[in-house]
């Protein structure tokens, strides 16, 4: 299997992932790159994935169905481009030969799905859209601290070698957010320049895993005494319990 981001506008990534004969698309918020990476590859469009309703996650859904014939799935609760067959958590899908299980993960958008596979060869991969970037997580335009609290939480739960595949390049901004919130990381330190010397060539910073997200991801921290004590310098009612700092991070990440 390959893995293959498509940029789209000024930072989004559509994730490709085929055989070499049959591939999915994950969120096509447009269609110029993902038809010409399909052409070039010379390959079949199985099916369409989409985390949430986000017009840069759906546009190019109704042009790619009409174009390929291919599949359409996405969540179940959310305004979404007819037809498609609509999921939620727990249930499975089989594409590519593969088995996906679907994630609720609700908190930047009130039915955020996200599509987790641990049966590739080169280990598992999660799509999660809008919920968890590399450095950080989405703004919350529908939900509630407590709410994307815990879908972060399920998501870290995931094993330790999953790849994050977002749906944004955001990388370098988050990161310059944690080192804030907890400059005294070393993890942190040595990902900051790895993904530095990544964009000094063009290359994209993501996936990222699991495993690192847990060592440098202020908001999978917020139990650590360093981010704790940050959040409490930033905004002094914050309390030391773990969601009241997540919600200091969140609202001091939205003004940083």
């Amino acid at each position: 299997m390959t893995l293959h981001p498509v940029p789209a506008f000024n930072d989004n990534y559509i994730w490709v992932l085929h055989d070499a004969s049959h591939a999915l698309v994950v969120d096509p918020g447009e269609t110029a790159g993902v038809i010409s990476y399909l052409k070039e590859h010379k390959l079949t469009l199985e099916a369409v994935l989409i985390t949430h309703h986000h017009g840069d996650h759906t546009g190019g859904v109704a042009e790619l169905r009409e174009a390929m014939g291919c599949q359409v799935f996405g969540p179940a609760l959310e305004k979404m481009p007819e037809p498609l067959t609509r999921v939620q958590g727990g249930q499975r899908i089989g594409l590519l030969g593969l088995e996906f299980k679907v994630m609720d993960v609700p908190g930047h958008t009130a039915g955020h799905i996200a599509y987790f596979c641990d049966q590739l060869d080169s280990g598992p991969l999660v799509f999660c859209g809008d919920t968890l970037f590399s450095g950080g997580c989405g703004r919350l335009f529908e939900e509630t601290p407590q709410q994307m609290h815990a879908s972060l939480a399920a998501l870290s739960s995931l094993p330790a070698e999953t790849r994050v595949c977002c749906a944004h390049e955001y990388t370098l901004a988050n990161l310059a957010f944690a080192e804030a919130v907890e400059p005294g990381n070393a993890d942190l330190q040595a990902y900051i320049a790895q993904c530095k010397s990544k964009r000094s060539q063009g290359i994209p910073t993501v996936p990222s895993t699991i495993d690192t997200e847990r060592h440098i991801n202020p908001f999978l921290r917020a139990s650590q005494a360093e981010v704790i004590q940050s959040a409490q310098k930033h905004a002094p009612a914050t309390s030391a319990d773990e969601i009241s700092v997540w919600t200091a991070l969140r609202e001091w990440k939205n003004q940083f």
